[in-house]
């Protein structure tokens, strides 16, 4: 399998002009920083990159200093020597090492999807340090029934098979299934955000770390754990969301002590990438009503300067 090359494939990368690369835990690390400020660190889910943070971290860089790196194996960060190391825990470590490499303590940190569990089995394992979570669609809780069970057998088996990453690879070139698969969560993406699914989907490196991170997920672990989290937690869930049903938030709500659920209307599991600006707003929010950001910080738009 061949991974992404940034030379080739990250010529016309979201924010390009903010990424380099980092050597940490034996990994060579994708990351994108930008703004001043009180750092938040943010985390993309299973299958995405920090493409997927294109229009939500610059505006959220208006006041917050912003790193964002690629999960292993994902975009253009490397894969793991073995899938073991593809685990939540190991996950949550491997992220801890980079933040120590970085010398980067967050003060907020915002997960989509999957990346929501990382922050909270870090939280859990004293390895996060930040004030306060934000959960977009947070993927925490296992699948209900005897699909606990069969999704990550069925994961493994797909991950196991040389030939399965490929063939996934191959079909996702073409731009009716992208939208299909997007389509599928509930969003609606322009095409710039398609594209740059194309790109990631049909890359078999990219696709066996997705699988490989799903073949290796044990959210009972972290749901049995989440009643013990003392970092405040707020819950952003969509109605549309295909993907994560809202109702994840709300058990969600129901097991942490002191955690908060925000229902946004209309919009699917990539409510960042679709509407942004919206949701850039409710973290400003959220980050004054914690005491991370005062009030008063929020900058004017920059204005034209006069001929």
């Amino acid at each position: 399998m061949t991974a992404l090359k940034w030379e080739r494939d990250g010529l016309h990368w979201p924010n390009r002009a903010a990424s380099r690369f980092v050597s940490a835990g034996g990994l060579r690390w994708h990351v994108q920083e930008m703004g001043s400020g009180p750092t938040v660190l943010l985390l993309h889910g299973t299958g995405a990159s920090t493409h997927s943070w294109r229009h939500f971290m610059p505006i959220l860089a208006r006041r917050f200093r912003v790193i964002a790196p690629d999960l292993p194996g994902h975009g253009f960060t490397e894969a793991p020597r073995t899938s073991s190391l593809l685990t939540l825990p190991h996950m949550a470590q491997a992220i801890a090492t980079l933040l120590g490499t970085l010398h980067v303590k967050p003060d907020l940190a915002i997960g989509h999807s999957a990346g929501s569990a990382i922050l909270c089995r870090m939280a859990l394992d004293g390895k996060l340090g930040a004030q306060a979570i934000i959960s977009l669609n947070g993927a925490f809780l296992p699948f209900p029934g005897i699909a606990s069970q069969l999704f990550p057998m069925i994961a493994r088996a797909l991950f196991l098979n040389p030939f399965v990453p490929g063939y996934f690879a191959w079909k996702a070139r073409d731009k009716v299934t992208v939208r299909r698969l997007i389509e599928g969560t509930g969003s609606h993406l322009d095409a710039e955000g398609l594209a740059q699914y194309g790109l990631l989907l049909g890359n078999s490196t990219h696709i066996a770390s997705a699988l490989g991170m799903m073949a290796n997920w044990d959210l009972q672990s972290l749901s049995n754990d989440l009643p013990k989290l003392k970092t405040k937690l707020t819950l952003i869930a969509c109605t549309e969301d295909k993907a994560v049903p809202s109702q994840v938030a709300f058990k969600v709500y129901n097991m942490v002590p002191g955690s908060k659920v925000i229902l946004l209307r209309h919009m699917g599991h990539l409510a960042h990438e679709e509407k942004p600006q919206e949701v850039v707003d409710i973290v400003f929010a959220e980050a004054e009503r914690y005491g991370i950001l005062a009030k008063d910080e929020y900058p004017a738009e920059p204005q034209p300067a006069a001929e």
